[in-house]
Order: C-alpha cells, then structure tokens, then sequence
C-alpha cells in the first residue's frame, strides 16, 4: 500500500494555459522535453517561466531504470535537424542556461555523444551567451565518446548517480556505481575548466551514512556541484517509496555537501538535476568574469 503524500509535498499546479505555449514550441520543432516523459513533479512551474531540459535522441531509451517512466525500446532513428531545432527554441524563449539531456542509446556505436556535441556546437553559435549544461548517459566511461562531448565545451557537464552503491542493482541494473565516478572524473581529466555535477535521490531505503558516503565519494573524484531530491514513484509498476525524507534533513544535507566544498549544493523535496539550474549558472558566470578579470590584471 502506498503511503500518503505529507502536506511538504503537495503543490499547487498553475493553470494549463500557462504552460500552452512552451508545449507547441516543442511540437512544432518535435522535440522531446524530460520534464514530461520523466513526469517531473516541477513541470508546471518550469513551464509557467519558459524554462525546460531539451531531451534529444529520442523519446524511447534502451535501459530500464527502477525509478524512471520514460519509455524503454528500440532507439528512435536520429533527427538531423535536432540540434539545430534545440538551439533556435532556446534562442526563441530567451532562455539564459540550457539544460541538454538524453535517453540511453546502447543501441548506436557512439552511445549518442555525436549528437550531443553537435547540439552543444549549436546552442554556442546561436545563442553565444547561454551556459549549456548537459545532463549526459554513461557512454559506458569510454573516454573517446565522453571526449566528443567535453571537446564542444559545455559549461556545466552534468552526469546523476542516482542512488548509494548498495542500491545500484535494483534502481540502476544497467548502470554501476564505480562506472558514474568514473565518467565524471574523465570530464575532469579532459577538461579542468569544465564544471561537473551530480544528483542523488533520497527514499529508495538508504541510510544517512550511506547518503554521505556518496557525497564523498563525489567530492573525492571533484565534483563541482550536486543535487539532492525525494524519489516520488511515478507509477505502481516503478520502484515503491521507503521514506518520504523531511526538509529539515534535506537541509542538514545541503549543509554537509557545503562543508565538503561543493561549490554548489541544491537539496529540498523538489529538487531535481535542472531545477532552477539557472542558480548554479549565475555562479557560474561569476566565477568565469573573475577568472578573466585576474587573466586581464595578469597581462599587466
């Protein structure tokens, strides 16, 4: 029997028509948003502000996740206008940081990291001021796929651990813990300058020394940034929730990630990887300009 939602994580939906227009955006270019195939609980509100993840390579992954509601299949065929279709919808809502993610796509022989650095090359030429986050698969830690998308730059590159390693089998059969770290310690070693990130959702049945071991785990292969959030089922044939985690542990946790040194640290019941990523973002450009004033006072 599921248990009932506490009064935290109850929200007020805007009005359908608030959102409308973001909806035919994405029809008319066919793009995919993980905000609906992965039933996002902020989808309203993100939508009400024209802010949204662009999910490209389909809409049918080729994994089979315990917590996730997209669709599990066959690949879709690749759009050759996909990345071009991102960046312009992006440029048409204003939209000052992007947020790319994907399906999993084990089904193609670049896992899908060609046309995350063709979309990533796109938003940069056409909208030139925009930080572009990607919130990219495994690639299995092959460090040529991984290497095809830190060459095209994206600012933030963004890659979820999901859960604490005892849990990995059940909630990610398909993935490994070991193998996340991994993926985002090659970012790192190929690109120093390039921010990395990570999320963790809570009520699967970890413990709080496990949920710590993770954030150290993270912080230890440098890890710039994470996101801590309350797995809520988005259907009975989807892993069951434990716990429904109170926000004053979400809080206590957000101050642990700070103490460790993560640069940035989101943690609450709605949290999830691209909620208000514009945050993040802002530190993000602060840390850029300040780099460059010190390179310009440098120069003399």
């Amino acid at each position: 029997m599921s248990q009932p939602l506490p009064e935290w994580l109850k929200i007020r939906i805007p009005r359908p028509d608030t959102i409308t227009e973001v909806a035919e955006m994405m029809r008319s270019k066919n793009l995919h948003t993980v905000c609906e195939s992965a039933r996002c609980p902020n989808l309203a509100e993100c939508w009400s502000k024209k802010t949204a993840t662009f999910m490209i390579l389909g809409n049918t992954c080729t994994r089979s996740c315990g917590f996730c509601a997209i669709n599990v299949g066959r690949g879709e065929d690749l759009d050759i206008m996909e990345p071009a279709n991102v960046a312009h919808t992006a440029k048409k809502m204003g939209m000052k940081h992007v947020v790319v993610t994907s399906v999993a796509r084990d089904d193609l022989k670049d896992e899908g990291a060609g046309q995350f650095a063709k979309t990533i090359s796109a938003l940069h030429r056409v909208v030139p001021e925009t930080i572009v986050e990607v919130l990219t698969p495994d690639f299995k830690a092959k460090a040529d796929l991984i290497k095809q998308v830190t060459d095209a730059f994206p600012e933030i590159y963004n890659h979820n651990i999901e859960t604490i390693e005892r849990l990995h089998t059940i909630v990610r059969p398909q993935a490994r813990y070991a193998r996340t770290l991994r993926v985002l310690e090659l970012v790192k070693e190929q690109n120093p300058n390039i921010y990395t990130k990570s999320g963790i959702m809570l009520g699967l049945g970890e413990t709080r020394e496990e949920v710590l071991k993770t954030l150290k785990d993270l912080r230890a292969i440098g890890c710039d940034a994470v996101t801590i959030g309350q797995y809520l089922r988005p259907t009975m044939k989807h892993l069951p929730v434990t716990k429904y985690i109170h926000p004053d542990e979400f809080k206590e946790y957000e101050k642990i990630g700070e103490e460790l040194g993560f640069a940035f640290v989101a943690s609450g019941p709605f949290i999830r990887s691209s909620y208000n990523a514009i945050e993040f973002s802002k530190k993000v450009m602060a840390e850029r300009l300040e780099k460059a004033e010190v390179a310009i006072a440098a120069r003399g």
